[in-house]
């Protein structure tokens, strides 16, 4: 039995001009005026939060240092730091803002660890609701968003405010 699923702003992405370089840097590039472009939620000096425009989940973000760096191990401490203080406000963020009962945060670094941007390191922060583990991805392989990734931007950003730190 075939059943669709109707995701009408995929067709930007398809039919839409695709950056030469890294979509991170790209979109660490733009000015704030154009976050809503971008999805990003939140900078400082070192890092940004953005929304993953493939989620896994409502309220899917990625923390990602601004320099283009492959492996962690690369980073300077002030990089790591400012990464890793931006994950812990984020996570305080997305608890303000979609309410999850838990959230999976994580890196996969490497292809075969699944990094679909291999080249540009980021920690991916997951909400999870109990239950939210439906038949879905096990029988389809699909994923059911309950919202528009811009509507989950504007509904987000609020409570991403205080994190935002660097003037652009």
């Amino acid at each position: 039995m075939t059943h669709s699923l109707w995701a009408p702003w995929r067709m930007d992405f398809i039919l839409g001009p695709k950056p030469e370089g890294c979509v991170l840097c790209e979109a660490a590039t733009k000015a704030k005026a154009e976050r809503l472009e971008t999805l990003v939620l939140a900078e400082t000096e070192l890092s940004f939060v953005i929304i993953n425009r493939y989620p896994y989940t409502h309220g899917h973000i990625m923390v990602v240092p601004r320099r283009h760096v492959g492996r962690l191990e690369d980073l300077d401490i002030r990089e790591r730091h400012d990464l890793m203080d931006l994950v812990i406000g984020a996570k305080v963020a997305l608890d303000q803002s979609v309410k999850p009962h838990g959230i999976n945060v994580g890196m996969n670094l490497g292809k075969v660890a699944g990094a679909g941007i291999e080249a540009h390191i980021h920690v991916h922060l997951v909400p999870r609701w109990e239950g939210d583990t439906n038949f879905m991805p096990v029988l389809a392989d699909t994923r059911v968003m309950p919202e528009h990734l811009l509507s989950t931007y504007q509904s987000m950003v609020p409570a991403f405010e205080a994190l935002d730190t660097h003037p652009t």
